[in-house]
């Protein structure tokens, strides 16, 4: 049972919040959601939750449910043509399939996993986007907050 204090505790920085999220598009397609799964975990500036939905449940306890919508900018950033790269064919394995769609993982300078889709095959060149997949969409944001305790705090939320 959570105690009064907890319920009352409202989403801020230094707070570890429990809740369920989607992510939908404008025209109502369902990217992300935990509303079928267990809900997440997450502690208020730790980066697992982008700046823009982050900020958008400031002031959130437990029970409180909001929808936002968040335009690109906020969400996962506008469209940058500047991270499309033309790559030569021999850069890739023989027996890579490159088409339109397909997900590549990269190495960037610091060893770190950089996604690309293949954008199109040109001849001997192959276009990749390096675009986060939802850049340059704007997208609502939904949300139901389950329990939120300050970061640093042993309190465990008790599911039913």
């Amino acid at each position: 049972m959570m105690s009064s204090i907890e319920t009352n505790t409202v989403i801020g920085p230094n707070k570890r919040v429990t809740l369920h999220f989607s992510v939908v598009l404008l025209d109502g397609t369902v990217m992300d959601s935990t509303k079928m799964k267990e809900p997440a975990t997450f502690v208020v500036g730790d980066g697992n939750l982008l700046p823009g939905f982050e900020k958008s449940i400031f002031g959130l306890k437990a029970g409180d449910k909001r929808s936002v919508v968040l335009d690109a900018e906020q969400a996962f950033g506008p469209y940058n043509d500047d991270n499309l790269q033309r790559m030569h064919r021999s850069k890739f394995n023989d027996d890579m399939v490159l088409e339109p769609g397909v997900m590549i993982s990269f190495a960037d300078k610091s060893k770190a996993e950089l996604p690309g889709v293949v954008k199109s095959v040109e001849g001997e060149h192959v276009v990749i986007d390096f675009n986060h997949p939802l850049a340059g969409r704007d997208m609502t944001f939904e949300v139901e907050i389950i329990n939120v305790v300050d970061a640093d705090s042993q309190s465990v939320q008790l599911m039913s």
